[in-house]
């Protein structure tokens, strides 16, 4: 059997992405790259370099002029992977609340996505890599030769951000989470370019009643059809 040299895993937020693509790619040896640090990191540095992220062509001159890098983690922190932004290492910063606030506004601009996509392409062409995201099967690699949708109800992905976060010792609401979901859900689905959907030949693992270990035996059934 041949494993696959890039596996995409999509879905819309808190929808295990992140959990079921790092536990997969830790057992076959390979990059877990979550896609959304991209957004997440040219969000920051608009924070941080731009008077406001409203300007869209500021936002988008600098998506096309920033560098930005996914790496295996260097440091043992919990983190994912290692985000560098310029060379600086961000991995937590993009973490912050106010860049999870604005993530959605600024990776709704076309040439943001634009430009991300060209350095996700870059990053996974290096092959043996778990890319998650929401546009990895239909845009970013329509060649990957395994495509997971993982879908759940709002109700049970805004339990299951709750308790992340709760877990982490932050402080956060049901409520406010389920509204966040919703208007991102609103936002991934209508945006013009690279929308939230599934690619037609990518396989729809509903995730509501499976624990994590559910998820990951299904995946790896899915193995054998990509040799």
């Amino acid at each position: 059997m041949t494993l696959p040299s890039i596996i995409a895993i999509d879905g819309p937020a808190a929808s295990g992405k992140s959990t079921v693509g790092e536990r997969l790619a830790k057992e076959l040896g390979y990059l877990f790259f979550d896609t959304g640090v991209m957004y997440r990191a040219i969000t920051y540095a608009a924070m941080d370099r731009l008077s406001s992220i409203d300007d869209e062509a500021a936002v988008s001159n600098l998506a096309n002029a920033v560098s930005i890098d996914v790496r295996p983690p260097s440091i043992q922190d919990d983190r994912q992977s290692d985000v560098l932004l310029d060379g600086q290492d961000v991995s937590w910063e993009i973490r912050r609340p106010e860049v999870e606030a604005n993530v959605s506004q600024v990776s709704a601009y076309p040439e943001v996505r634009r430009a991300m996509t060209s350095q996700q392409r870059r990053i996974g062409l290096r092959g043996n890599v778990v890319m998650a995201g929401r546009d990895i099967g239909t845009v970013v690699f329509p060649e990957a030769q395994l495509k997971i949708f993982l879908v759940a109800s709002i109700e049970v992905r805004a339990r299951r951000r709750l308790e992340e976060i709760l877990s982490r010792g932050g402080d956060a609401s049901y409520e406010a989470i389920l509204s966040s979901l919703r208007r991102r859900d609103q936002i991934d689905s209508t945006r013009a370019m690279a929308p939230l959907k599934v690619a037609d030949d990518a396989i729809i693992i509903d995730t509501n009643d499976l624990t994590i270990d559910e998820v990951l035996e299904k995946v790896r059934s899915l193995m054998p059809a990509c040799s």
